[in-house]
């Protein structure tokens, strides 16, 4: 006869056996991250360095183990953009797609947008693009990050070069009627001001304009020496191609934000784009070994050099990697604590996330296009760049 003992010893183990496979099924679960970007539409060419970015990123990770043991799974949508559209996607990542964080959103309304829903949805998420200033400071939240420069930065870099290269010029700036665009040509007309650098005006145009040509009689009559643009992608290949076709270009230094003119579009440009310069976060030429390395492997990948965009969304999976593995967990309390004042490597160099205002500090550069190749001119360190935080919310 079977001991009863026995029998209720087996029929305990069997229990405790039942109750902990469920969570040890659950912590073998990849840790899925979504990515609202614009793969479609004027600002296609931002989501793909986006993209190529956190795929190098995701396969060395998961080659190393993952992150907690577990592997790292990307879910894309197409954002357009669009803040309406970024934010039905992001909803559905978080609600149907159960998605443990996200990152991608280009446009600055869709970042201040979907970080709306993420605190609805108690979730996190990174830009690695967005620009505008609003981000981290007077729009700041919680469960926003921004490892990437914000316009301010950028402003302070290119604006120290201006006044040394063209001291006392005569600035005209041109951006995109929306956040990003009112917000950068703002915070580099701020910049430029302080410096002595004279702004004769300033005008925005609607995302995704076709012709530029109904505005250049304002930048003719305002006989400015310098031009700052803030658009990005398509658009500033067809405003810099149809200035040259104007013949508005001769004669005057080309600027802009650092997301204007990249590896995504400098060969639609062509010629045209030989000389301009721009304030950037990142550089090829940071002369490091983890950026040697970086730039070889995202070229055998990609067959393409990585940007500003490639390198920060990079970036971003090894931030929210040393974040978890800080708190030893996803969860969204415990991550969000883990990731203010984080120090962490990237291509640039090391950064930390200030606690602030959730703002990555970082050293900036000038450079400027020589051969089609962008090429450092000068460097501003990254506590000079930063600037006071100016968010009141934590």
């Amino acid at each position: 006869m079977v001991n009863a003992r026995l029998i209720k010893l087996c029929f305990a183990l069997s229990a405790g056996l039942l109750t902990q496979m469920p969570v040890q099924a659950q912590s073998q679960n990849p840790i899925r991250i979504g990515v609202v970007t614009p793969l479609s539409g004027t600002y296609a060419p931002i989501g793909a360095q986006v993209k190529m970015g956190l795929d190098l990123a995701q396969k060395e990770i998961n080659a190393a183990g993952g992150i907690l043991g577990r592997q790292v799974e990307l879910l894309y949508e197409d954002e357009e953009a669009n803040p309406q559209v970024a934010v039905q996607k992001a909803e559905k990542l978080f609600q149907q797609n159960k998605v443990d964080f996200l990152t991608g959103t280009v446009n600055s309304g869709s970042t201040l947008a979907v970080g709306q829903l993420a605190e609805r949805n108690d979730k996190l998420i990174a830009t690695t693009v967005s620009f505008s200033d609003a981000i981290t400071e007077d729009k700041c939240s919680p469960n926003v990050f921004r490892v990437n420069a914000k316009a301010g930065q950028q402003s302070v870099a290119l604006a120290e070069w201006l006044a040394s290269a063209h001291p006392k010029s005569r600035l005209f700036l041109i951006g995109p009627d929306y956040e990003m665009g009112r917000s950068t040509v703002a915070a580099f007309k701020n910049a430029a001001s302080q410096r002595d650098v004279q702004v004769v005006g300033e005008l925005f145009a609607p995302l995704d304009s076709k012709d530029y040509s109904s505005y250049f009689g304002q930048m003719r009559a305002a006989r400015p020496d310098v031009l700052y643009t803030s658009t990005a992608g398509n658009d500033t290949v067809r405003l810099i191609t149809q200035m040259a076709e104007y013949g508005l270009n001769r004669n005057m230094v080309m600027i802009g934000v650092a997301g204007a003119v990249t590896e995504q579009n400098i060969k639609a440009i062509g010629k045209h784009a030989e000389g301009f310069v721009t304030g950037v976060g990142y550089s090829t030429e940071i002369d490091t070994p983890r950026n040697k390395d970086f730039v070889k492997d995202f070229v055998a990948a990609n067959n393409i050099q990585p940007d500003l965009y490639g390198a920060d969304s990079y970036g971003v999976l090894y931030f929210y990697k040393a974040a978890a593995e800080k708190a030893n967990s996803v969860e969204t309390g415990a991550v969000r604590d883990a990731m203010r004042d984080l120090e962490w490597d990237t291509p640039q160099g090391r950064k930390l996330m200030r606690g602030q205002d959730h703002q990555a500090v970082q050293d900036m550069y000038a450079v400027h296009i020589k051969g089609g190749v962008f090429t450092i001119m000068s460097k501003v360190d990254a506590q000079s760049a930063i600037g006071p935080s100016k968010c009141s919310r934590w």
